[in-house]
Parts: C-alpha cells; sequence; structure tokens
C-alpha cells in the first residue's frame, strides 16, 4: 500500500494531528519532523482527491493535541530542575494506556512497519523546548539530570544520577569497619542495643568521608566502593587503598576536588585521610571492585612458647612462593560459600621483633588469608606457620600497607 493509501486510511479512524499522522510513518524518512511529514501527507492527499487544504484545527483522537501542550511541559519541567546545578539532561515520560492502544491499534490493523512511538516524539520535542529555554544540552548516554513527565498526572519526576571520584584512603583507626552496618539485632530499625542509631558501628569509613560529601554535594547519600576491604581491626596504611566515591542526588555538582579532599581531612583527622585523585564514573566502579589486586600486609606475630628469630624466620622461608589451600575461615563462614581456596604467599619476609612479638611483612595473592596463614584456622588453612612451628601462632595486629594491582590512571 503506497504512503497516502496508508495515511488515508489512517484518517478514516477519525481527526489525526499532524504530530500523530507524521509519526505513524516516523522511521521512513529523514530530514522532517513528524508534524512537518505529517502536513505533507495532508497537503498530498488533498491534492490527489482535488480538495482544497485545511489546517488541522479539531481535537487528535490519537494524542488529545498533546503537542499543543509541550511550551506548558517544559515550563514545568525547568521549575522541577530549579535548585539543582547540572549540565547535561534527559526527558523521559509515562504514557497514559489509552494513547498507547490507540497508536498500537493502527499499527497492528494497517501492519505499519516503520512508525514512531508517540513516547519518542513526548521526549524528544519537550527535550528541545527546554533546551531551548536554559541552554542546557540533551544527553541520551550519561545526563547529569533525568525528568519524567507523568502525562496522566500533568507531574514530573526528577531522577538526579550519582557523581563519583577516585582516590585512597589510610584508615588509622581499629574498629572501624569500611562500609556502614545495620544493627544486627534490629536489622537497621533502631532498638536498644545499638542506642536506637540502627547502626552496630557509630562510623564507618564510608561515613567518615561521605558525611562531609553529603553536605558538599546537597547529596541524599554516598556510598563508598573499595578496591577490597580490610579486616575492621585492621588499619589501612602505607600507600592507601583505591576507592571511588559515588554521591547519591546530588544538587551539586562542579565542586572543587582539592578544597573537598582538605573538609574530609579535617573533620576526620586521626582516624581517616584521603587523597582524592580525579573524577570518575560508574563504569570504573565495576573496573576497581573485579579488579584482584595484590596486598601488601605488616602483621606482629604471637607464638606460644620461647622461640628464636632465626627458628621463626626460617619457618616463614617455608611459606615464600607456597600455595596454600584456604578452607573458608570460620570467622566469615556465616557469610561467605564454604569452599577450599588456592592462593600464593608471593612474598613473606621478617622484619624485627616489637613488644616481644614477631614482625612479618606478607604479600599475598588476592584473597589470601593473612590471620588463618598464621594460625591454621584449626586446620582448615594448609600450611599455615602454626603448622610448620608445631605450636599456636595468631596474628596480634594487623596493617595493609599497600595494595597493588589497582588502575590508577592519574
Amino acid at each position: 500500500m503506497e504512503i497516502t493509501e496508508q495515511a488515508k486510511s489512517i484518517l478514516a479512524y477519525g481527526e489525526c494531528c499532524d504530530h500523530c499522522l507524521g509519526r505513524f510513518f516516523g522511521k521512513r524518512s529523514h530530514g522532517l519532523t513528524d508534524d512537518e511529514r505529517g502536513r505533507s501527507l495532508k497537503i498530498a492527499l488533498a491534492l490527489t482527491e482535488n480538495l482544497p487544504y485545511t489546517k488541522f484545527s479539531g481535537l487528535c483522537w490519537v494524542c488529545g493535541n498533546f503537542f499543543d501542550k509541550v511550551p506548558e511541559w517544559a515550563d514545568r519541567v525547568i521549575s522541577s530542575l530549579a535548585g539543582i546545578e547540572f549540565s547535561t539532561f534527559l526527558i523521559g515520560c509515562r504514557v497514559p494506556p489509552l494513547i498507547a492502544e490507540n497508536e498500537e491499534m493502527v499499527w497492528s490493523d494497517l501492519s505499519l512497519a516503520e512508525p514512531e512511538p508517540f513516547k519518542s516524539e513526548v521526549n524528544r520535542e519537550v527535550g528541545k523546548a527546554v533546551s531551548a529555554r536554559i541552554g542546557k544540552t540533551v544527553d541520551f548516554k550519561k545526563p547529569d539530570v533525568v525528568v519524567i513527565l507523568d502525562l496522566s498526572a500533568g507531574s514530573t519526576e526528577v531522577q538526579i544520577n550519582s557523581v563519583f571520584f577516585y582516590g585512597r584512603y589510610k584508615k588509622f583507626e581499629r574498629g572501624i569497619p569500611q562500609t556502614h552496618w545495620d544493627c544486627r539485632a534490629c536489622k537497621g530499625a533502631g532498638c536498644e542495643k545499638c542506642n536506637f542509631t540502627g547502626a552496630q558501628y557509630l562510623d564507618s569509613v564510608e561515613e567518615l568521608i561521605g558525611r562531609p560529601v553529603i553536605t558538599a554535594f546537597d547529596a541524599k547519600g554516598a556510598v563508598l566502593h573499595g578496591a577490597g576491604r580490610e579486616d575492621i581491626d585492621a588499619r589501612m596504611i602505607g600507600t592507601g587503598r583505591p576507592f571511588i566515591l559515588e554521591v547519591v542526588e546530588p544538587r551539586k555538582r562542579s565542586l572543587d576536588l582539592a578544597e573537598l579532599e582538605k573538609e574530609i581531612n579535617r573533620t576526620a583527622e586521626g582516624r581517616v585521610s584521603v587523597s582524592i585523585k580525579r573524577w570518575s564514573d560508574r563504569t570504573e566502579v565495576e573496573t576497581l571492585k573485579s579488579n584482584k589486586a595484590h596486598k601488601k600486609y605488616r602483621i606482629l606475630v604471637e607464638v606460644d612458647g620461647a622461640l628464636s628469630a632465626d627458628m621463626f624466620a626460617n619457618a616463614l622461608k617455608t611459606l615464600q612462593g607456597a600455595t596454600i589451600h584456604q578452607r573458608t575461615p570460620e570467622r566469615v563462614a556465616h557469610r561467605r560459600a564454604d569452599k577450599i581456596r588456592e592462593r600464593i604467599v608471593l612474598d613473606i619476609e621478617y622484619a624485627g621483633e616489637q613488644d616481644g612479638k614477631f614482625v612479618v611483612e606478607v604479600l599475598g595473592e588476592a584473597g589470601l588469608y593473612i590471620k588463618e596463614l598464621v594460625s591454621g584456622d584449626g586446620g582448615r588453612t594448609h600450611p599455615s606457620l602454626a603448622e610448620i612451628l608445631n605450636r599456636s601462632a595468631h596474628v596480634f595486629s594487623l596493617d595493609v600497607v599497600q595494595v597493588e594491582g589497582a588502575k590508577e590512571g592519574d
């Protein structure tokens, strides 16, 4: 069926605006807007039937003359974005069921192969109107904000996309978890055990970094994505751990990262410090979290009974380059799959004594459990330092001093 015949069949359903008529053939040609295409089709039909062309002035049975209201919707969008800093935006919409049914009926009845959905034209036309008014750019891939139009309710919903920055953090205080933990008893609801805070621990690295960030960005929240994590009783010193902080729903976006770094370090002084390198994005979060970085530890080891430094150092040499078979440790068995993992001790050396304990530096393959490498975990880790020494041994304190293998990009 020729396009003019198809257009005539569409108009037989009832009065139809130029936008809707043109949109039924929206993917067939480029260079014209839908309303220009629809008007051209009506002129062609009038000429074919030797009738005068009259400009559409009725009520469109498909969309109810929605496109006459585009300026009003642009006003709503602009009003909803007041007070939010952004450079790019995107419009989305929820289509009333009746409009969706109207156009889908025509598609099906006439077997139209190249229509454009009503939704697409709404998003484009309102987006163009907003852009012309405020001078901001539409971005289809990574917009700063997305505004959803609820056409039935006549309302808008603003979704502010996160911003991200990359850096390294150091943790100087033991007993601080990396991220927020809900109270185990009440699951975050608040109870007597947590003093109605909802938290298992009052502070975390995530919160010590995140609190000043939330204030600075006027944001809803902050989520820390780390390149691995240290135990709650371990310090993270040395070169620090790579992290990306996700700032959730920020009403401000263009902050000075150097000033932000100073503020974080001021408020978390003596507990946590950060070195912020650059802005980041969500894609890099996946890269960071999937990167299996090697880690170097400095540990204090306590052993039962008297033992010479030479005997201890020789025992460590046995572990140099060894492949360690580790069944999931007892201490994490409640949250990890019970399986045996093989990890390599890349480097291990005796570094002296401190307070009657042996100082050891260990470079382990990602996933090597250091505490169990020393203690043996009741035979679940083999070989272990305790097994080689044939006596009880355990880690008295542990510091992470280097996280290798993370992509810096700075």
